[in-house]
């Protein structure tokens, strides 16, 4: 029986990227489920159309980069942090920040470059739009229920079995945070990318060797 079926969950970014000064919830152009026929829901990585230069975050996140142009957890938080990502929610932990690192980080070396920290971005804005409008009463978080239809909404189709384990893994007393709702999107699409590279014919089949699997899942 074919796994039943698993989505990017991120979005559809293109065009040029919002700067700093966007408001949180704001959406981004072009984000939404994207689905693209077969199994996945796909999504496009953010596209470079125009020098670094010009963009309107370059200057931000080279102060914060360092002399190495490329940020790590730390860095990432500070940045974040300063930001005012969060808006009236909770700073993003380290660990949530290691993972964001870890959904980017194509070249292993636990930090993130600027186009990553753009599609990063991206990403963030997205889910926080799609976090705000479950959480109608501002109350910074939502409950069981609410996760398990936003990872709907996000393009993943899972049976309720895996729907009741994840909500069990990121809520704390039935409730579940912004953090810990940006960890969990996260999570599912950095899985879902391991688990798509090597599903060559999409149907929802791999085979790991047990080396494989620990590799592809401890960096995440």
């Amino acid at each position: 029986m074919a796994y039943p079926g698993y989505g990017g969950g991120f979005g559809n970014f293109e065009g040029q990227m919002p700067g700093m000064q966007m408001q949180m919830g704001q959406a981004v152009p072009g984000a939404g489920p994207g689905m693209v026929p077969g199994c996945y829901s796909g999504y496009q990585a953010y596209s470079d159309r125009y020098s670094q230069a010009d963009d309107p975050m370059w200057a931000y996140f080279t102060a914060v980069a360092g002399q190495d142009g490329e940020v790590d957890a730390e860095e990432l938080q500070r940045c974040l942090t300063q930001s005012g990502i969060s808006g009236t929610y909770a700073p993003f932990s380290l660990e949530t920040c290691r993972i964001m690192i870890a959904m980017l980080d194509r070249d292993y070396t636990g930090k993130m470059g600027f186009n990553e920290f753009k599609e990063l971005w991206a990403a963030l804005n997205a889910w926080k739009q799609n976090f705000m409008t479950i959480d109608q009463d501002q109350s910074g978080t939502v409950e069981q229920h609410e996760l398990s239809q936003a990872i709907t909404v996000m393009g993943y189709r899972l049976s309720p079995q895996t729907l009741a384990a994840i909500v069990k893994r990121y809520s704390k007393n039935g409730r579940i945070f912004f953090d810990d709702y940006v960890a969990c999107c996260v999570k599912l699409r950095a899985l879902t990318d391991f688990f798509r590279r090597r599903d060559h014919l999409q149907q929802g089949f791999v085979n790991f060797i047990y080396e494989d699997f620990l590799q592809g899942t401890m960096t995440i």
